[in-house]
């Protein structure tokens, strides 16, 4: 696996006195947020996350960051600091942890509690130290200050780093809801202080950064949702992620309004809801929730499903409700609510299942025609106030796809930063604060480590190419054994095709090509069987893609008898 920018080498040893700041995910994608910071010899990490896969990754079950650049210096690693529980943030901990099982991570009280409980079934005990906004922590040659943001989990932090080679803000997810469900705001009195201070570097999330304007407040769906929950005729299902605990919040509120019970579907949506009640960040009312197994004795008209799958994930539970392969059978009358935003590169994934749900005879909501859901992070005319109000020296967009890092840059050179001061950097592209100033310095090794069933990183960009055309084209397989001596074909060929629409009659003519070939090859001094199977390949090859317009994987075994 190689970095984004071949033409940058790896950087130099850091100077004294300076800070490197690493992203190893979350720059030109949305997900898979890691940056390592490191001076003195010492590397701190703010936030672990997960990448999930879209259509061209087969098989894959998570993406990863690429660990390789720290593997040697895992020891030099102070800490993990978490800014929030979503998955993009802290699912990758554990696969961390397995490579040091010892590294302190660092967050709020309700990211911890999601990390561990999401460690207790990788069996790994963490080293926690629990924060919250307001408090500092000296953390070897870094300090780390907590600030309260709003995001669509509670607890959420930004942390600004301070060493002595300068000072960075990362800012994490956010957005500045004004009227919160529990009441916690974006701190900008906060950010102001840390402004007059000053911040050297500003690393600002990029997510909505295209979006003019401002974030709506989350209470600002509760007539859409008020709206479906009086009009339903039978049941409700409500798709979100597992870890939204104000979505779940607003709907548990709904469905007491209208005398509905509500049942948590999904092993994750029942664990991290189950924290977030235990925890007091969940306030549910008395008598609305119910056991999965007490519905089938409801009337339909008073059963509310909260289950996960919004982003049409295909083992979660909404996606097999659509492919009727779930123990909940959606029928005519039903009703779905698709309550989260589509992340980029989910969208057919996410239409299949409406369609899915559509053809089953339910009734479909989702942001597209209805206001169900408003974004967790940052709109444009939010971004321009931080960046007033923080007035940083240098800014590094972050968290998001390319077009998002690069219109949040040209909204940082709005408000004043000049443009040479502001980053757009990539994975694995390394940038160095020094003497107030932030430049790239090179690049390290940054590819996608996949999760893949059981194994971490032994799947590669060529085993997903190959399954991309096993999907596309199909397979052919090619058994021949050769007489060693005289290069006769003594055996076959045997010809076995899968995804090929041919009968097999259509394979006669290429294996008289094979046999010719072959003996040709063989009267030319050939007898590698390496060399054998190559000729058969390409007769095979020219064949499937003159013959039948297809360009299948071909697999050919040849023996020497």
């Amino acid at each position: 696996m190689t970095h984004p920018h071949p033409e940058l080498s790896p950087p130099p040893p850091l100077a004294d006195g300076a800070l490197r700041l690493t992203p190893l995910g979350g720059l030109g994608e949305v997900g898979r947020n890691m940056t390592v910071l490191e001076t003195r010899g010492k590397l701190l990490v703010v936030d672990c996350g997960v990448l999930f896969p879209e259509d061209h990754q087969p098989g894959v079950d998570l993406i990863l960051p690429d660990f390789s650049s720290i593997a040697d210096r895992l020891d030099d690693i102070i800490a993990v600091v978490l800014t929030h529980g979503h998955e993009d943030h802290i699912g990758a901990v554990p696969y961390l942890l397995r490579l040091r099982p010892d590294i302190p991570l660092i967050g709020s009280t309700l990211t911890l509690a999601l990390i561990e409980a999401k460690l207790k079934e990788h069996r790994i005990r963490p080293y926690t130290l629990t924060v919250r906004e307001g408090q500092t922590e000296a953390l070897g040659p870094f300090s780390a200050e907590f600030v309260a943001v709003n995001h669509s989990i509670p607890d959420a932090l930004a942390v600004m780093v301070r060493t002595d080679a300068g000072s960075v803000l990362l800012t994490g997810d956010f957005k500045m809801d004004q009227l919160p469900l529990d009441g916690r705001i974006t701190d900008l009195r906060a950010f102001a202080r840390l402004g007059e201070e000053g911040v050297d570097l500003f690393c600002v999330d990029s997510t909505n950064a295209e979006v003019p304007g401002f974030t709506m407040s989350e209470r600002e769906i509760e007539p859409s949702l008020d709206r479906v929950f009086r009009t339903a005729e039978r049941r409700i299902i409500v798709a979100s992620f597992a870890s939204h605990v104000h979505r779940v919040q607003m709907v548990l509120d709904a469905a007491a309004r209208v005398g509905r019970r509500v049942a948590f579907v999904g092993r994750s949506m029942v664990r991290n809801m189950g924290i977030a009640a235990e925890l007091g960040y969940l306030t549910v009312p008395d008598g609305v929730l119910a056991d999965v197994k007490e519905i089938d004795n409801l009337p339909d008209a008073k059963v509310v499903l909260m289950c996960t799958g919004s982003q049409g994930e295909p083992m979660a539970a909404l996606s097999r409700m659509a492919n009727n392969d779930h123990q909940v059978r959606v029928g005519r009358g039903d009703t779905v609510v698709l309550a989260s935003s589509l992340i980029p590169g989910n969208e057919n994934a996410v239409y299949r299942v409406i369609n899915g749900l559509t053809h089953l005879g339910a009734k479909v909501v989702h942001s597209g025609n209805a206001r169900v859901h408003v974004s967790g992070h940052a709109s444009a005319g939010e971004l321009l106030y931080c960046y007033n109000i923080v007035r940083p020296k240098n800014v590094m967009p972050v968290h998001g796809e390319h077009r998002h890092l690069h219109a949040n840059a040209d909204l940082a050179v709005l408000t004043g930063v000049p443009r040479e001061r502001v980053v757009i950097a990539e994975d694995g592209v390394t940038v160095d604060l020094q003497d107030g100033v932030a430049r790239v310095s090179g690049a390290v090794p940054c590819g996608y480590v996949y999760v893949d069933g059981s194994s971490v990183g032994a799947i590669t960009d060529a085993d997903l190419k190959d399954r991309r055309v096993l999907g596309d084209e199909g397979f052919i397989s090619v058994f021949v054994a050769v007489d060693s001596s005289s290069g006769a074909v003594v055996a076959g060929p045997e010809i076995h095709a899968r995804g090929v629409a041919e009968e097999s009659a259509v394979f006669e003519q290429v294996r008289t090509q094979v046999v010719q070939a072959l003996e040709q090859a063989v009267a030319g001094g050939t007898t590698d069987v390496h060399q054998l199977q190559q000729v058969v390949r390409r007769v095979v090859g020219r064949f499937a893609s003159g013959r039948l317009r297809r360009r299948p994987m071909i697999v050919p075994v040849v023996v020497s008898a």
